[in-house]
């Protein structure tokens, strides 16, 4: 890619926030691996840092800061933010209640982005949103999933403070950057996998029951491998042209869940699985639904039909958009990615 293709020089002030994540200290090193020299790291002071410094240390030559604070804080965002050209917002709440899941992934932004109003030479925010926020509900099982899908809008049925916090992040993003002239850029990583990584995806299976439940059947699973996405998202915070767009980002070789499942079991370890088909599932979710509404919430839902048909109903993925207006390719492939990440998990970080 060009100079010309660019929003920034290599020398422009760029912050990261969520930078010692597994996303997002492999955005810092990508940054850093492709000649980006200035550099601010945006951490929780309970953050284990090790990673990120041992990673940071190997770039002499480039500018690094460590940037202890709480994005609840408007002081500190405004402190970390002060004269970047551009901020990755990776950071999110994981928190298992809609209270904190709101607390810290949409206030937070909110945050961020009032900070970015002072900013004169301000260029591109990009936030990191999640595959999870897109409804399957009136999707034809085998349809394709790309940008132009129907974003979850019940959001108390689907009942996953995840996915109520990231649709209303993706919303204010959105907001702020009509009402406020903000150029912004929303990336929706498919479940994103590699070393450092120690789950396997929901959409493979659950284990919630004691067992593990294989509910992705023949499902095409769709994945990103964690150097594959790293680069996407700093496409996406740096190429010339795309301020509004929304980006999905999945992998081209997709398995099947039997296959990724049978894989584990076979590089990593064995263990006993139940095979549940959709329909059952899907059956299963609306009973507990009935039973969650009849005693008023003494069950909460969180087996619902909204969340089988986002997870489990079976999808064919697109990354079209991805390839034709950011030049992105996957440098790794499925069988090299696959590879690392089940040495990874059978040297002692094992799932499920």
């Amino acid at each position: 890619m060009s100079h010309n293709d660019l929003v920034i020089t290599f020398y422009d002030p760029i912050l990261i926030t969520g930078a010692s994540g597994f996303i997002g200290s492999k955005v810092v090193e990508t940054l850093l691996a492709s000649g980006y020299k200035n550099l601010r790291c945006f951490v929780r002071p309970s953050s284990n840092l090790t990673t990120l410094k041992q990673m940071v240390g190997s770039f002499e030559n480039s500018k690094i800061d460590l940037i202890e604070g709480n994005l609840l804080s408007p002081e500190d965002c405004a402190r970390a933010s002060d004269g970047v050209s551009v901020i990755f917002h990776l950071a999110a709440g994981m928190e298992k209640t809609f209270p904190g899941s709101f607390m810290n992934s949409v206030v937070t932004t909110r945050n961020l982005l009032e900070s970015t109003l002072q900013q004169k030479n301000f260029k591109r925010f990009v936030n990191v949103s999640s595959f999870a926020v897109y409804s399957n509900f009136n999707t034809k099982r085998g349809g394709i999933l790309d940008e132009s899908c129907e974003v979850e809008s019940e959001l108390v049925e689907r009942y996953e403070p995840y996915v109520f916090a990231k649709v209303k992040q993706d919303q204010l993003v959105t907001q702020y950057a009509k009402q406020n002239n903000i150029p912004c850029v929303i990336v929706r990583p498919a479940p994103v996998y590699g070393p450092g990584k120690a789950e396997i995806t929901s959409r493979v299976g659950i284990d919630t029951f004691g067992i593990f439940l294989h509910l992705g059947g023949s499902n095409t699973i769709p994945l990103t491998y964690v150097d594959n996405c790293a680069e996407a998202v700093v496409l996406a915070g740096l190429k010339r042209g795309v301020d509004g767009e929304i980006f999905n980002i999945v992998d081209d070789e997709l398995p099947t869940s039997r296959k990724f499942l049978k894989m584990y079991k076979k590089n990593v370890r064995h263990f006993k699985s139940l095979n549940i088909p959709y329909a059952a599932f899907y059956m299963f979710c609306y009973l507990w639904e009935k039973y969650s509404n009849w005693s008023k919430g003494q069950l909460p839902p969180v087996f619902n039909r909204r969340r089988c048909s986002a997870y489990w109903k079976g999808n064919q993925y697109s990354n079209e958009k991805l390839k034709s207006l950011l030049g992105w390719r996957p440098r790794v492939g499925f069988d090299e990615a696959s590879k690392r990440y089940f040495e990874y998990l059978k040297n002692g970080r094992k799932s499920p």
